[in-house]
This record gives structure tokens, sequence and C-alpha cells, in this order.
């Protein structure tokens, strides 16, 4: 895209904003004018109409053009499920398929697990304010930055040279020689999954603690009183009092994991066996020309996240209704 190109799409833009914002400006001048019923509807009408508009334009107009191209090859020519077939029958789908399967199963076990347990060990602990900002902190760091950390740790220089990666340092001065990483399949998927376990152990952490810290201590002090363990209260007291707060978690942290795209296009490109969904949506529909076969995928990422989304609402109803 040339510099002329740039401006041009630039001034569409604000020109747009503008004539938007001028429609915006009209019906309002008009609500104002109008008689009171007529101008309670209206004033509705017109509060109601941009979020409307938005949500039409963003989200429901893009859902049915992306549903629609998945049923069509690149040269616009109806295909039927042909595109949703190759995606369960080619052999890089299907490893594309599996990989995101293991990240959903892994990361969220593995981020919940280690931030509960950091939860509990640090609660009303000397420092607890230090190490919760300590573990949180990844958090505060975008996927593609986590990712070019994480691929210095993991970087590869051949026999002889200095190793600038922690992994590949430790291995030489323990006299073995360098290892390739990030190409060695399926080693290199397990350790693209720590990089988001260390991002979103702190978001699990901080939750559960909130969570465990509004644990009755009434019922905490009772079951001690009963002559149980601390294991037997954190499992048979906390673990239940904390029960929403670990759907609320897990879910979240499964439907970002679906997602992932920034770590894996950062690290490998989605190269080495490591591809999952949204990498290779992307990878596509923009890089192999195949939008129907990048829309296809999209349409099934949507149907993964679903149901945990549909999980989630159903958690919280019925939360909702005890209350």
């Amino acid at each position: 895209m040339t510099t002329a190109d740039l401006i041009g799409k630039i001034i569409q833009i604000v020109g747009g904003l503008a004539i938007f914002a001028a429609v915006v400006g009209l019906v309002l001048f008009l609500v104002d004018r109008a008689p009171k019923r007529g101008r309670d509807f209206l004033q509705l009408a017109a509060f109601v109409a941009p979020a409307i508009i938005l949500l039409v334009v963003g989200l429901i107009y893009p859902a049915v053009r992306t549903t629609s191209l998945a049923f069509f090859n690149a040269g616009g020519d109806f295909t039927g499920f042909d595109n949703f077939v190759w995606a369960f029958t080619q052999p890089d789908a299907l490893r594309t398929l599996l990989n995101t399967v293991i990240w959903v199963v892994l990361v969220p076990t593995l981020s919940t697990i280690i931030g509960l347990a950091y939860a509990v060990f640090i609660d009303k602990s000397r420092g607890e304010k230090f190490f919760k900002a300590l573990v949180f902190m990844p958090m505060a760091i975008s996927f593609v930055g986590a990712g070019i950390i994480w691929r210095f740790v993991y970087d590869f220089k051949s026999q002889g040279r200095d190793q600038i990666g922690l992994l590949n340092a430790i291995v030489v001065a323990f006299g073995g020689e360098p290892v390739q990483w990030l190409q060695a399949s399926p080693l290199n998927t397990f350790l693209l999954i720590v990089v988001m376990v260390w991002i979103q152990t702190g978001f699990a952490m901080v939750v559960l603690s909130a969570a465990i810290k509004g644990v009755p201590t009434e019922q905490l002090e009772a079951a001690q009183l009963d002559g149980t363990s601390a294991w037997q209260r954190f499992i048979n007291v906390t673990v239940p009092g904390i029960r929403s707060s670990l759907v609320v978690v897990v879910t979240t942290i499964s439907i970002a994991t679906l997602k992932v795209f920034d770590i894996v296009r950062t690290m490998t490109a989605g190269n080495f066996e490591t591809s999952v969904v949204a990498n290779e949506m992307y990878t596509q529909a923009f890089r192999a020309n195949e939008p129907g076969r990048g829309s296809a995928l999209a349409v099934i990422l949507f149907l993964l996240v679903l149901p945990i989304v549909i999980y989630n609402v159903r958690v919280l109803r019925q939360q909702r209704e005890v209350r």
C-alpha cells in the first residue's frame, strides 16, 4: 500500500465517522423537537440505534459473512462442506486440531492448579502483596511480548557459539549439545504451552486468592475443631466455597486458549507442527489465499468456544437462583 492509498483510507475513515456523527446529531436534534410521547420513543431509538448499528456492522455481519464464505472456494464457487471435510481429513489440519485440544486441556488445568496452590500458600503470609504482584506481572505483558521473551529463552546457536538462550546455556554448561527446542516436535508444542501458562497463572492466582479470602472463617474453624487436617479443610471447605470462582477461571482461560494466536505466530509461525486453529485460520485466509478454509476454521473455533460459554452462563444462572 502506497502513502497515497494510506492517506485515502484515512480520509475515508474520518469521513465515515463524520457522517455517522452528523446523522446521530440530526436524529438527536429531531428528537428534541418531537412531541412528548413521540419524543420518548425517538429518544430510546436514538440512544439504542448507535449500539445496534455497531453490533450489526462489527459482529453480526462479519459472523454471517464468515459462515457463508466457509462454503465457497477461493474462486467463489460453492463447494458445500468441502472446506470442513478438508479440516477433518488432511494431516496438517488434523494436527492443528490436535494441538488445539492439547492446549485447551493443559493450559487451563495447569494455570488453575498452579494459581490455586500459590494463592493458598501465600495467603496471609508476610510479603503477600509483593509475591502476588510478582506472579501477576506477566499478565501486563502482551502475548507478542511474552513470545519474544520466551523465544530468547529457547534460542539456539550452533555448537561452539555463545548460547544466549537460557535453556541451551544450561545444557551446554553441563556438557551437553545445544537443542533446537522450537523445531523438536512434539516437544515444541509443550514449550509454547509453558508461555501461556506463565501468563495465565497470575490471573488464576488473583481471582482464586480473592475467593479464598471470602470463605467464612467460621466454617474453617468449625472444621478444625472437628479434628480435620489442613488438606481435609481445603478439599471439603475451601474448594466448595470457591467453586464459582474456579468455574470462571477455568472457562475464561479455556476461551483465551482456544483463541491463542500471538504466541504461536511470534515464536514458530505455526511451523514444525505447532500450529493451532487461530493461527491456521490466519494462514489459510491471508497467506495461502484460501478464505473458504480460513472461514471454515473460524466456524469450527466458534463451535468449540460455544459450549464453554453456555456452561459458564448456566453455572452463573444456577448460582443466581440459589442466592
